[in-house]
């Protein structure tokens, strides 16, 4: 009983401090891992809750939607790098 406590604990504070940072964070890639480890701390949460059946379509949805916002995310910021460089190089 106690180690399921710390466990909730662990996790509550990992899904918190996560979301947060989501929020936070100033560049696109850092906030897109972030929310991939706020999904990863919810589906642990459902596996304490004996929900394996839930835990494993949250990662399987939410965690290839990150991935998917990952590759616009790059995609998006390399393309403005670079054009970024080419003005300042004229």
């Amino acid at each position: 009983m106690v180690y399921e406590m710390l466990a909730f604990g662990l996790f509550a504070l990992i899904t918190i401090a996560s979301s947060l940072g989501v929020v936070l964070a100033k560049d696109v890639w850092h906030s897109a891992l972030l929310l991939g480890a706020a999904l990863l701390s919810v589906a642990v949460h459902y596996v304490m809750l004996e929900a394996e059946f839930l835990a494993a379509m949250q990662i399987l949805v939410y965690v290839g939607g990150v991935l998917i916002l990952i590759t616009f995310a790059v995609m998006l910021t390399r393309q403005a790098q670079t054009e970024a460089e080419e003005v300042t190089e004229l």
